[in-house]
């Protein structure tokens, strides 16, 4: 029977948060991480993919003309007389003067090179020191000859003296596309080689007044810029058999 009375009621009780695992808590902290670094790399990839290729610094191209050097010097580009005559009727008959026999102890390859070298650089008007520099360079970097390099297959197709495979350099002077001195193909002629190192020997300040050693090192940036010095002795006596 219903007396009026009310009864009293306990409130309920919240059940309590059920406590992770700690176990639990570092697998899922470490999902968390591991997407977020993905998406990280993904972000990256993407702007890679999305900004043009780094390009190498290349180095201006010298103002030097291999197609009218090898017209005026036919014996070193070993090419038929009647056909220079033929494709460059304006030339003198003395400019059609072949190179020198081998000189100062190379063969008859290493000698056309160093012809080319000291041509070239008289070509461009620098004093004969500029000569031995290059001279120095090139019988340290390759012996004075023409190298392709099996890692460049662009080199291999064109004429050459044998092969290195140091990196991806290339030529007499051992020059490096990815560093900018030039395409495969310049860096494999031997006039347009020799017109880069000097032009970029003419560019360092003081280049007279360094040592042999010194203004090679400057140009090539070579690991073993103390090499130079060995070459020094027998590229004075080529440089001083190629001019007399």
């Amino acid at each position: 029977m219903a007396d009026g009375s009310v009864a009293s009621q306990t409130p309920r009780r919240r059940p309590r948060p059920r406590r992770q695992k700690p176990a639990l808590r570092l697998r899922r902290l470490a999902a968390i991480l591991l997407t977020a670094t993905l998406g990280s790399l993904i972000v990256v990839a993407l702007s890679a993919a999305m900004l043009p290729p780094k390009q190498p610094v290349m180095m201006a191209d010298p103002v030097f003309d291999s197609a009218a050097f090898y017209a005026a010097h036919a014996g070193t580009s070993r090419a038929s007389r009647n056909s220079v005559r033929a494709s460059h009727p304006e030339l003198p008959e003395s400019a059609l003067v072949p190179p020198p026999p081998p000189v100062a102890g190379l063969n008859q390859t290493q000698t056309y090179n160093a012809y080319i070298i000291v041509e070239v650089g008289k070509q461009m008007k620098l004093p004969k020191r500029a000569y031995v520099v290059a001279i120095a360079t090139a019988l340290q970097e390759t012996r004075l000859r023409n190298l392709a390099n099996p890692k460049v297959p662009a080199s291999m197709k064109l004429p050459h003296d044998g092969t290195g495979t140091d990196h991806d350099s290339v030529g007499l002077f051992q020059q490096r596309p990815s560093m900018g001195w030039g395409t495969v193909a310049q860096l494999m002629d031997p006039p347009q080689s020799a017109a880069r190192f000097y032009a970029k020997l003419a560019k360092i300040k003081g280049w007279t007044g360094l040592s042999i050693t010194g203004a090679a090192q400057a140009v090539q940036r070579s690991a073993y810029p103390s090499a130079y010095a060995d070459e020094e002795p027998q590229a004075q006596r080529i440089v001083n058999a190629l001019t007399g």
